[in-house]
């Protein structure tokens, strides 16, 4: 099974768009079609991103929690990688890199645009639509 690393933000996209890429990776981790690396950082960040009120009109509080320890419990779980030095325009993205080479993984899965346009990505970004057509219409 093929693993990726997927930017919080894609994750948050699941949960608030049931139709959409994200909602579509989501389903495919669930369905274990596709493994995903976490690591305590990534699920603060999307903790954190999930309990603001302008969330409330997509998830109740709860959902939003439940959704994090779901996320939790189908990802591989790392520590936090160490600081990466600067990789992105992003430097809070740069953790997402260092997190996706330390664990070898496929991709990471960000619709970032300054993660996407890494010069020579390695891993390389895919964006959810990217990441949906090459992990899963193969």
């Amino acid at each position: 099974m093929e693993r990726v690393v997927i930017d919080p933000a894609v994750l948050v996209g699941a949960l608030i768009t049931p139709e959409g890429h994200p909602a579509t990776l989501w389903r495919a981790v669930r369905a274990e079609e596709i493994g995903i690396v976490v690591c305590p950082r990534l699920l603060a960040e999307l903790a954190g991103v999930l309990e603001r009120p302008k969330f409330r009109r997509y998830a109740t509080l709860e959902e939003a929690r439940a959704f994090v320890v779901e996320v939790a419990r189908y990802g591989d779980p790392l520590p936090d990688p160490p600081a990466p030095p600067p990789v992105s325009r992003g430097p809070n993205d740069d953790y997402l890199v260092a997190l996706a080479r330390i664990s070898e993984v496929r991709a990471l899965v960000s619709g970032d645009h300054d993660l996407a346009e890494m010069p020579d990505a390695d891993p390389p970004v895919l964006t959810p639509r990217q990441a949906v057509e090459e992990l899963l219409n193969r």
